[in-house]
């Protein structure tokens, strides 16, 4: 059976967002899969009974995007949004015992966040809210936009100075129109009801220069609107508020600090009445809001169950309010969750391997199989975890998958795969780029080197700087994953030292347009959405000027410092053929840093090409358009093809 090939991207498929019922029997749960001939994504809601009694049923259509399943608190609706009839994704309840489903809403941009009142009558949920101007459909004739705020834009949602994103209720009979709730120029998030339902809970900023102060936190408003009410104290980054069963504490992800990046982000409580945080999970030193986020923190009775990232995993850990108790792991091993649920000590999650795509557990029942029809057609590889020894005796955890169809014997070309962030970690999940690149006949060789998460802050804070005092990136781990590679080519004699290619996206790309500027080991490279030259990216990213917290200074207070760590410093010394990937959306690191590392090179005569993806943003290579997820691995393919073919 051949590994898995590019077109295969319309074959993969998972379950997400699991949700128990009101009585604790039944699990509601998204499927989502890839429409090749619409070239889009397609999900539907499914229930299941927790003990796997019956086999899994399909409640909605799917014809588009149908997500975020919510039950009613007394079990007999399910709240979902769709875009089945629309452009946008609107709000609808559906009875579970059958009957049609009922349109809530009718507005010109996605409904989010949905949350149940307390007694079943409202949902609140978050919604971006248009100017005026944008009901002018010829852009040549709308109004220009007015920017008074750094925070304008955002990169897969485009402009938001003129999108701002609020809290709405609307009843559940559809009785009447949904009321906004929030409002101003300001971003509103996380709507959460207060137990007697009089009161809503949300995350925001709204200090008066709330754009540049680098802090969020949580809001108390009364739920028919009006003067909102403070309730933490501005020394961080609060998201995700929940109310305790009896309303004395409201939980939620914290992370302390401003411009000092990475923190991790922590389990705290607050009084709704206001006050200091109170931090339940320092005694982890580890990072409790893994990336991509997956949910917020639920209450089960007197404890709060979360998710932890864990050296390549992705954990459930509970811990006690009291604070008396060390927070207690209760769903580990080398697993990554994707989503749970939790009630009366009950926990349902979705979970993934390096070989399995995500799939719905009780306990240690699986509940689901979407994945059979990919693993059916191709052969998945397993990873194998190793360590290495860094420069300055430093342990690194890294992987290793064997080319589909492996040979002992014979030696392959090795792909060193390197992660974005650098606040992220590589490991136990399902990658669709290490299955195509292990399917084409490559060693795929990952790692987690310092600035990574999953381990102590002080790995992950160990690149910051320069300006601060620190290394800066571009230094251990520069070292970590290069000696990664030296002891992947000491232990496994299958791969070949002499055809080595290194890749990676957003700070992986960075690093990629970082390691080709300081070594020539490798024969060829792949750079995607990178950041280039920091000194133009300050103010062409969304968010760039926020890399303060981990440079140590702004760009004007140390331009020396950024031009020290950007790529393009170095580019006299780059010799090995880049391919630069970038798409023409994004907004995170914008194209502008393909065009300037591809320019300087071009002028210098090395071997380089310059690949643009249209309509495309940020996330191009996890939530692009099928057909251009294809394409792209089409041409990383054909690239280190050229180059590290036998």
């Amino acid at each position: 059976m051949a590994g898995m090939l590019p077109e295969d991207v319309h074959a993969l498929t998972g379950v997400a967002d699991p949700r128990l019922s009101p009585d604790g029997r039944t699990i509601a749960y998204v499927v989502w899969g890839v429409d090749r001939d619409a070239n889009a994504y397609r999900s539907s809601i499914h229930l299941v009974p927790i003990d796997g009694s019956a086999a899994p049923k399909q409640l909605t259509g799917g014809e588009k995007e149908d997500v975020l399943p919510r039950w009613s608190p007394d079990g007999r609706l399910l709240a979902f949004v769709s875009n089945a009839e629309s452009e946008k994704k609107q709000l609808h309840v559906l009875p579970v015992e059958g009957r049609e489903a009922r349109r809530l809403t009718d507005l010109p941009e996605d409904v989010g966040e949905v949350a149940w009142s307390p007694d079943g009558t409202r949902l609140a949920f978050s919604m971006r809210v248009p100017d005026p101007a944008y009901e002018e459909p010829d852009e040549k004739r709308r109004a220009p936009r007015r920017i008074t705020r750094l925070q304008y834009k955002l990169d897969d949602v485009g402009w938001t100075t003129d999108r701002r994103q609020h809290v709405f209720t609307v009843p559940a009979d559809g009785s009447a129109a949904p009321k906004q709730v929030t409002s101003g120029d300001y971003e509103d998030g996380y709507p959460a009801w207060s137990p007697e339902g009089t009161r809503i809970a949300f995350a925001s900023a709204r200090g008066e220069d709330w754009d540049v102060e680098d802090v969020r936190d949580v809001y108390v408003v009364d739920a028919g609107g009006g003067d909102r009410v403070r309730v933490t104290d501005s020394s961080g980054e609060c998201a995700a508020p929940m109310w305790s069963p009896d309303g004395s504490l409201i939980a939620f992800r914290y992370t302390a600090g401003r411009f000092d990046y990475p923190r991790h982000p922590q389990i705290a409580v607050v009084d709704p009445d206001g006050g200091q945080p109170r931090v339940l999970t320092s005694t982890l030193d580890r990072n409790c809001s893994p990336y991509p986020e997956i949910r917020e923190p639920i209450w089960d009775g007197e404890r709060i169950v979360f998710a932890v990232e864990d050296r390549g995993n992705t954990h459930l850990y509970r811990v006690h309010v009291g604070g008396s108790e060390e927070p207690e792991l209760v769903l580990g091993g080398e697993v990554a969750v994707t989503g749970y649920d939790a009630q009366a000590g009950t926990i349902v999650h979705t979970a993934t391997t390096p070989r399995s795509l995500p799939e719905l557990y009780s306990g240690g029942r699986r509940l689901t199989e979407v994945g059979r029809s990919l693993q059916g057609k191709c052969q998945l590889v397993e990873a194998e975890r190793f360590t290495a020894v860094s420069a300055d005796g430093s342990e690194v955890d890294a992987w290793i998958m064997r080319p589909a169809g492996f040979e002992p014997g014979r030696r392959y070309p090795v792909l060193l795969n390197i992660h974005g962030g650098p606040f992220a970690q590589y490991g136990n999940r399902f990658l669709d780029e290490f299955q195509v690149y292990a399917g084409a006949g490559y060693v795929v060789l990952y790692a987690n080197p310092r600035g990574s998460s999953g381990y102590s802050e002080a790995w992950a804070r160990a690149i910051r700087g320069p300006s601060n005092g620190g290394p800066g990136w571009g230094s251990v781990d520069y070292e970590d994953v290069m000696a990664v590679t030296d002891e992947a080519l000491r232990r496994f004699d299958f791969c070949d030292p002499d055809r080595l290619g290194v890749l990676g996206g957003s700070y992986g790309g960075f690093m990629t347009s970082w390691i080709v500027g300081h070594t020539d080991r490798f024969r060829a490279a792949c750079s995607e959405r990178a950041g280039n030259n920091f000194v133009s990216a300050f103010g062409s990213g969304d968010l760039d000027w926020m890399l303060k917290g981990y440079f140590g200074a702004f760009l004007f207070e140390d331009v020396e410092a950024y031009l020290r760590i950007s790529p393009t410093t170095y580019a006299e010394s780059m010799r090995t053929p880049l391919l630069i990937l970038h798409s023409e959306n994004d907004l995170r690191c914008h194209i502008e840093q393909a065009e300037h590392l591809f320019t300087t090179l071009r002028l210098l005569g090395r071997e380089v090409e310059l690949v643009r993806f249209p309509a495309e943003g940020h996330e191009l290579s996890r939530s692009g358009s099928p057909a251009h997820r294809v394409m792209r691995f089409e041409l990383i393919l054909e690239w280190f093809g050229r180059y590290l073919a036998a």
